[in-house]
Formats: C-alpha cells, sequence, structure tokens
C-alpha cells in the first residue's frame, strides 16, 4: 500500500474562520466539528483539522495539488477577495501565479497566518 497523509492538526487563533477560509477558498463541503477540532475534508480522502491550542502559533506552510480547473476557481477567488498572494515563496513576484513544471502555483496567507500554495504540478 503506497503511503498517504491522513491528516493535518493545523493550529488556529480561530479554528472555524480558518476552516471556513479554506473550505471556501478551495471550493471543499463545509467543515464538520470532531471533539476539539474543524475537520476540511479533502478530496482525496486526507483532512486538515484545525484546532484553538492556546499557545502562540508559529506560521506553517500547506501546499495543495488541484486539477488545473480547479485552479482555475481558486485564483479566481484570491482575486476577487483581493488576497495579498504571490507566485514565489521569496514573494518577490506579487499579484501573479507561476508557470513551473508545465503548471501553475501561487503563494498566499490564511487568517491564522499560515503560509499556503495551490499547485497543479509538483
Amino acid at each position: 500500500m503506497p503511503v498517504s497523509l491522513n491528516h493535518a492538526i493545523v493550529f488556529a487563533k480561530d479554528k472555524d474562520e480558518s476552516a471556513s477560509f479554506l473550505t471556501r477558498l478551495l471550493g471543499l463541503p463545509e467543515a464538520e466539528s470532531w471533539g476539539p477540532f474543524r475537520v476540511v475534508p479533502l478530496k482525496n480522502e486526507g483532512s486538515v483539522l484545525f484546532a484553538v491550542p492556546g499557545i502562540e502559533i508559529q506560521p506553517q506552510h500547506l501546499a495543495f495539488k488541484v486539477s488545473e480547473e480547479d485552479f482555475d476557481g481558486i485564483y479566481g477567488r484570491i482575486v476577487e477577495w483581493g488576497l495579498e498572494h504571490w507566485a514565489d515563496p521569496r514573494k518577490s513576484a506579487p499579484g501573479r501565479f507561476n508557470t513551473e513544471n508545465g503548471g501553475r502555483g501561487v503563494y498566499f496567507h490564511d487568517p491564522a497566518g499560515h503560509n499556503l500554495e495551490v499547485l497543479t504540478r509538483p
């Protein structure tokens, strides 16, 4: 059996806000509550669980691989919502996406300050 990521727990100042942001941006079903978590189900059977840790949060990086069609919708929402975004992780190419590896990718922040990336080809 190949190894796959089942879930990741991500700390957020407001788990509801972070979960809602991610589901709306990625076009996913609404997050569900499970114990102390807000669970965002991903299309590959994995999930992102948001939790409030009660400690200072250090930014993390999460990258989501999506289809070209999904990228169109996600990037459209990034622009529509006026989100600051970059074509690279160093933030040297603002307001654009990249076309590396024959695909497209974009970097931006979520409400908790995490560095998110959406890409079509790794």
